[in-house]
């Protein structure tokens, strides 16, 4: 069993530590799904299924459990292992815990949940650790402190829990802190970029299109220039980094996918027909050799393409004109750097287009919510009551819960900007996600230690205050110390959405000496968020119900 020769980072990681402990440790593959099952396997002798068992723990063992294993079989156990991989490597550079209820235990006000959001909390903090021992990384952990106290909590938990795993850890000797940061943050830090249309590949596909999975459904192929309906069955394709057409466009901006992909097929037809133009018996053999590469190579870009233009269908129509006020809104500036005078006025024709449906008009009032930085009670009821949105009001008013400003209007300043009005873009893509600054002050050392506190005495390459002692290097060195393999791991407590996750490639490919590792508890998508931010001041076994329907 091998690993797909196109796994990248992270995920190629996860897959050595597994096939390191696992596959070479194995003659013969078993799976059980819990404790329970793989005792009853080995519950006497006559009833022994295995001659011997090999028992890998994605997560810490507890005692109790290690103890009711030993008690019942350890005379059939070869080997008893911790492989601590208790998450998801999504992609080369993105992880997930895959724990999408802790969005609802984190930030919902109910207080007959503190006990669930406690045993989240935990778990995640465990979580966590595994993806930092699996990058072989006792980062100093630091995390965002205002407005809410759930990054700093986290932190802590994951801060002790560090310092115990590396205590134990199968060396026997205390791994002193390496040169790599991890930075918790809350969701509520940007709230733009979770509700405003992207119009990068990845994120506008997932956004605009029904992907469940990573799997996009498509009634359509590709030939010569016309689009012709398949038997009437779905041809299914999975968006995954074995693709490296997917890897290469899914970060850029549709517009820019649009003409290359087109490019990209009339090469390949091109070299094709360049071939059987040789009539030699050389030229026909390498031909036949190159006719399923050729065959591979066009499925992926019709994929893509139809993929893109379907993308287009949705944008069309009404996306388009809503993009325009949505980077006024998010920006404050329209597109040619006049600032917005008065925000309503560019909110009210996307409300009076019925058009728009109540998910697009409910993240138009968001950004205009987040431009003012709150708003009034009385605007807000006027908004919704002219909207005819009262029954998703919840979707609005619920983001207080994450430390966003609703109602009233606060009185705190918004977090200073980079000023990016140099770099080149699309004028309906000029909003930059929160992260790619917060990203790029943190290799920089410019994150404010006030305001990006740590839970323990930090590596001196990450010393925000530039203090060091006399033995260490000076600080003019850091980015020397850094080019040795370090990393920035970040989790956002909450989701983080595509276009974050674009930022962490972007950063890394901009800083050789430093890769970022995104995560969080999963990755979200506008619709799904807006969804479970309706559902946090409803009791907890509602929510589970209604999520079952």
């Amino acid at each position: 069993m091998a690993p797909p020769v196109t796994e990248r980072g992270l995920k190629s990681v996860v897959w050595q530590k597994i096939k390191a402990t696992v596959f070479d440790d194995c003659k013969k593959e078993g799976e059980w799904k819990s404790v329970d099952c793989f005792l009853r396997d080995f519950g006497s002798k006559s009833e022994n299924r295995y001659k011997a068992a090999y028992v890998y723990f994605t997560d810490f063992c507890p005692d109790n459990l290690f103890n009711k294993i030993k008690a019942s079989c350890s005379k059939s156990i070869r080997r008893c292992k911790e492989i601590n991989i208790s998450f998801i490597p999504l992609e080369s550079q993105v992880y997930t815990l895959d724990v999408p209820d802790a969005f609802y235990y984190c930030y919902s006000p109910d207080p007959s949940n503190a006990n669930g959001k406690d045993v989240i909390m935990e778990a995640m903090a465990e979580q966590i650790v595994t993806v930092c021992a699996t990058l072989d990384e006792n980062p100093g952990v630091r995390y965002k402190s205002k407005p809410l106290d759930n990054a700093g909590k986290l932190a802590q938990l994951v801060e002790k829990k560090l310092e115990n795993y590396y205590k134990i850890d199968e060396k026997s000797q205390i791994k002193g802190k390496t040169h790599s940061q991890l930075i918790i943050i809350d969701r509520g830090f940007d709230p733009v970029s979770t509700v405003l249309h992207e119009l990068t590949f990845q994120a506008m596909a997932y956004d605009l299109l029904p992907i469940e999975n990573d799997t996009y459904k498509q009634s359509f192929i590709l030939l010569s220039t016309c689009r012709y309906k398949t038997d009437g069955k779905e041809k299914e394709a999975v968006l995954e980094e074995d693709d490296d057409l997917w890897v290469r466009i899914r970060h850029r901006h549709i517009a820019v996918v649009l003409e290359e992909i087109p490019k990209l097929m009339k090469e390949i037809s091109s070299t094709k027909k360049a071939t059987e133009g040789k009539i030699s018996l050389s030229a026909l053999t390498q031909l036949m050799k190159k006719m399923p590469h050729f065959r591979k190579q066009i499925t992926k870009q019709v994929v893509h393409l139809n993929l893109a233009e379907d993308c287009m269908s949705k944008f069309k129509p009404n996306i388009e004109k809503l993009c325009k006020t949505e980077q006024d809104l998010a920006l404050g500036t329209d597109a040619e750097g006049q600032k917005v005078k008065d925000s309503m006025r560019v909110l009210l024709p996307v409300l009076l287009n019925k058009n728009h449906d109540n998910y697009d008009k409910i993240r138009a009032i968001l950004l205009y919510i987040f431009s003012i930085n709150g708003t009034t009670e009385e605007n807000l009821d006027r908004l919704i009551q002219n909207v005819k949105l009262e029954n998703e009001s919840d979707m609005i008013r619920n983001w207080s819960y994450l430390g966003v400003p609703i109602v009233p209007p606060s009185q705190q300043g918004k977090p200073l900007r980079k000023d990016r009005s140099a770099e080149e873009t699309f004028q309906l893509s000029r909003w930059t996600p929160f992260i790619k600054d917060i990203l790029e002050d943190a290799i920089d050392n410019r994150l404010d230690s006030k305001e990006w506190p740590y839970c323990s005495q930090c590596p001196a390459v990450w010393n925000g205050s530039g203090a060091v002692s006399a033995r260490q290097k000076p600080r003019a060195n850091y980015l020397e110390d850094r080019k040795n393999g370090s990393k920035l791991i970040v989790f956002v407590i909450g989701g983080i959405t595509y276009s974050e996750m674009r930022c962490a490639y972007e950063v890394s490919q901009a800083y050789k000496s430093c890769e970022v590792i995104i995560g969080s508890t999963h990755i979200l998508t506008p619709k799904k968020l807006l969804d479970d931010i309706k559902m946090l001041n409803k009791p907890k076994d509602k929510v589970s119900f209604i999520k079952d329907e």
